[in-house]
Formats: structure tokens, C-alpha cells, sequence
């Protein structure tokens, strides 16, 4: 039975709830935001409010083609891309079928599978196989040929593989995205308020074969998108390529990050994102509370399945700082 027994997934950004509780200034390093991201200004008038959007977003699937190549009708659009993995497992997995879910990643990938009735790791064939790249948590990026590689794999097994592309564009290297490459097996997951650092907006969208983008496009609720986010979206594909400035900052800020902790008694995750997987060889739970009272939230990795792990966002230097010390005090 689809949804029967399943677990919530934990996420982090929960950094409103944690000000709320505490009553201090938390700095939040467990949302993987840009800390550098476009300016953008939003105009907003009475109007705008008053009627309702355009369902079939014309205007901004055609501003997403344009970017990528691609036509709009290979182009689904999402109230964040949680909404849009939870409207793929619906349309495309059945109770019962399995799927491949590469460990440790993304928990959503499992729980939206589940709340299909799949199951992950069951059976010698995956109906669907997820990927995320560049991973979360680990921040590693694969190259393109290498996820083409697996794309064959895929399809020669007629699997569909699931691209989570979140964090490609302010990674170190955003040429290896497939957003423009539309096959039959692939689907792929993008999503903007990560990059821009508007993630209160909530907007997510897919990119894939017109035969499948059509199938999520009728299941998904009418008017998922609204105006505020819709327009916030045009605005953002106005200023994309400002992106790349963006993603040389967090290198920069990263490499910084990764020599600032490199006395404390922690292993440190190969990434080319902007968040870093940091192990610390005990379990973090205390770690976390001790940050938390100096004002800083990361990510327990408990729910990646690493109770020895943290990850934590590349942040602006100034704030990088005070993770540094935090870190340092509560690890001593």
C-alpha cells in the first residue's frame, strides 16, 4: 500500500524554528545557501496579487528552454523540488517496484520512493535510479561523461535515472550538468532558490522526455507556482550567468574553511559544492547542541546514516569565522 508505515524524512533549514526556541542570532550553516548570490529586486504590485497565475507558466517554461536548449514541453515546474520528486515517484513507481538509491545521499530520494509503495534496493531491477551530483552530503561532482556512462547503464537495464542537479550551478564545475541533454531514460531535477539564496520562495523544476514531462504536468496541482515565485524565477534566469561568480567565491571560501579546521581532530569530505561533510569520529548529537548554544545550526548527519558526521554550508568569510571558533570551543 502506497504511503503505508514510512518514516518522515528530516531535513535541515530549520533555522527559523531553532531562532524561535532559543531567542538568539543563529547563524544557519545546515541550509547549503549561496552566500554570494545575484541581486535581484522584486516589484511587486496590488495587481500582480489579484488574479490568479498562469497554470500553464508559458512565459517562464520558455525562458527555462531558452537557457538550456530544449523546448518547453520537456520542462515541469514545482512548488521547491521536494514537490517535484514527490510528483515523479508518484507518476512513475508502483508498489512494489524497486529502486536504487546510491548511499548516503539525499533522504528524500527514499521517502518519496516509499510513499509510492517502492522499495529501495529490492529486486534485480530498479524501475528508477536516483543520483545526485553533486552528492548531498558528500559534495562530491561526478563528471558528465561518467553520469552518461551510467545513463547507458540505465537504459540498457531500462531504468530511469533520476538527476538531482540542486547544487551543479555554484559547484566548482557546472559543465558537467545533462539539464540540456533530453533521453528517454532521463530525468532531471534542478532547482534555483539554492543559487540565488531564495529558498522561502519555493521553486523547483524537471527537465525530460516530453512523453514523461507530460505525465508530471498532469498530475501536478494547478497554480503550484506562484506569482511571487514565478516572477522571482524570471528574474533569476535574467541574471544566471552571474552565477559563475558566484561559484568561484564559494571555491575560494571553501578552500579557506577546509585550512581554518585542519588542526581540529576532524576529517574532512573532498568537495566540490558548497557545503563540506566534515567526520568527526564520535557521535555529533552533543556537538550540535554545544554548537546551537554558540549560536551556530549545522546539519546532523544522523538521518544520512553518519551519527559521526556534520555538514556544514560555505558561508560568507566573517561568518566562516565564527564557525571556526565555535567548532574549535566545543571540540576541546
Amino acid at each position: 500500500m502506497k504511503g503505508q508505515d514510512v518514516e518522515k524524512v528530516i531535513h535541515g533549514g530549520t533555522v527559523i524554528r531553532a531562532r524561535k526556541e532559543t531567542g538568539a542570532r543563529i547563524i544557519d550553516f545546515s541550509a547549503s545557501i549561496n552566500p554570494y548570490p545575484p541581486e535581484l529586486t522584486l516589484s511587486l504590485s496590488r495587481e500582480d496579487l489579484s488574479d490568479y497565475p498562469d497554470d500553464t507558466y508559458t512565459e517562464l517554461k520558455e525562458t527555462i528552454a531558452t537557457r538550456f536548449g530544449i523546448s518547453p514541453d520537456e520542462i515541469t515546474l514545482g512548488n521547491g523540488s521536494i514537490e517535484v520528486i514527490r510528483t515523479f515517484c508518484h507518476c512513475v513507481l508502483s508498489p512494489g517496484d524497486s529502486v536504487a538509491i546510491p548511499s548516503p545521499t539525499f533522504g528524500e530520494y527514499e521517502y518519496s520512493s516509499r510513499l509510492a509503495g517502492a522499495i529501495p534496493g529490492r529486486g534485480a531491477r530498479a524501475k528508477v535510479t536516483f543520483l545526485c551530483n553533486p552528492n548531498n552530503p558528500t559534495g562530491h561532482l561526478r563528471t558528465r561523461d561518467d553520469v552518461l556512462s551510467f545513463l547507458d547503464e540505465c537504459a540498457e537495464s531500462e531504468s530511469i535515472l533520476f538527476l538531482d542537479e540542486a547544487f551543479i550551478e555554484i559547484s566548482d564545475d557546472p559543465a558537467q550538468s545533462l539539464a540540456g541533454t533530453i533521453h528517454p531514460h532521463l530525468f532531471v531535477l534542478r532547482s534555483l532558490t539554492k543559487s540565488f539564496a531564495v529558498p522561502g520562495i519555493r521553486f523547483g523544476y524537471g527537465i525530460g522526455h516530453p512523453d514523461l514531462i507530460s505525465r508530471l504536468e498532469a498530475f501536478r496541482p494547478p497554480w503550484n507556482v506562484s506569482t511571487v515565485a514565478e516572477k522571482i524565477a524570471l528574474e533569476a534566469f535574467a541574471r544566471y550567468d552571474e552565477l559563475v561568480t558566484s561559484g568561484k567565491k564559494i571555491a575560494e571560501e571553501r578552500a579557506w574553511l577546509c585550512s581554518a579546521l585542519r588542526d581540529l581532530p576532524v576529517k574532512i569530505e573532498p568537495s566540490r559544492a558548497n557545503f563540506l561533510l566534515i567526520h568527526t569520529g564520535r557521535d555529533v548529537k552533543d556537538l550540535c547542541t554545544c554548537l546551537l548554544r554558540k549560536g551556530v545550526l549545522v546539519r546532523d548527519c544522523h538521518s544520512f546514516g553518519l551519527p559521526e558526521s556534520i555538514r556544514v554550508a560555505v558561508r560568507t568569510r566573517e561568518e566562516n569565522v565564527v564557525l571556526v571558533e565555535a567548532l574549535s570551543e566545543c571540540m576541546h
